[in-house]
């Protein structure tokens, strides 16, 4: 008896790893209790034994069709870091994953550059190591102006895959304040806002006048060569619409700076 309790003691810890294994357990409990129920059905009436049938018929075909809609719409998410043999490939999938959904919903997803996932995870998995080893300092925070947000969670989630934080600001004014603060790695900025339509360059400008020489990457409508030569010559590094080149710019300049 003890043995088996070790056992399942062991089985239990082993499942809770990974979220399918969680599932599994759960169903495990579900059939469990289930089965502690049916053993005193006598103790029930006609209809109360009928809604147990219902349960366990139905539990099983609801189980199925939530496990379906998690493997075909999320099915990165299925497993833990000790399902692989080597962690990195769980940290690759991760960032591959966001890069692909942050490529689909980008301003612009041009079809005139082939997305090179692999290469991409590559270049971004090579920033790894500073932003682990500084999760807490600069090295690894960035600071995205953008008055919407909402247009970029695809983006910040394949930097935050590799340990890269954010700070967001709305406005020109909420972003000067907190580079005034603090120190960040990098700085990402929209460029027309409610302020105005070059918001992005009165900012640029601003940081620049003021000696702060932060990198700053303009992630816009455009990526037209005019802009790019623009964007240097206000002193940014970089001007893009397109979420692969945004990634490489960005975690090429940490990896840089370090």
């Amino acid at each position: 008896m003890a043995s088996s309790i070790a056992d399942m003691c062991s089985t239990a810890k082993a499942l809770s790893r990974n979220p399918l294994g969680i599932i599994a357990l759960f169903i495990v409990l579900v059939y469990g209790f289930a089965s502690l129920v049916t053993t005193f059905s006598s103790a029930f009436t006609h209809d109360e034994r009928i809604l147990l049938v219902y349960f366990l018929v139905t539990f099983p075909v609801l189980v199925l069709l939530i496990f379906a809609w998690l493997v075909s719409c999320h099915s990165s998410k299925l497993f833990g870091p000790t399902d692989f043999k080597n962690e990195d490939n769980y940290v690759r999938m991760h960032i591959a994953a966001a890069i692909s959904l942050a490529t689909a919903s980008a301003k612009d997803p041009s079809k005139d550059k082939e997305l090179d996932i692999n290469n991409l995870t590559n270049i971004i998995l090579d920033a790894g190591p500073v932003a682990k080893d500084h999760t807490s300092t600069q090295n690894s925070h960035i600071l995205w102006v953008d008055d919407r947000p909402e247009n970029n969670v695809y983006e910040r989630r394949a930097f935050e895959a590799i340990g890269i934080s954010f700070s967001l600001a709305l406005t020109t004014s909420e972003a000067l304040s907190m580079l005034h603060r603090q120190k960040f790695a990098a700085v990402i900025s929209d460029m027309g806002r409610k302020e105005g339509p070059r918001e992005g360059y009165k900012q640029l400008d601003t940081m620049r006048a003021e000696k702060d020489y932060t990198p700053l990457f303009f992630y816009a409508a455009s990526n037209a060569p005019e802009h790019i030569r623009e964007t240097k010559d206000h002193g940014g590094q970089g001007c893009t619409n397109n979420a692969q080149d945004l990634f490489e710019m960005v975690t090429k300049t940490i990896i840089n700076r370090h």
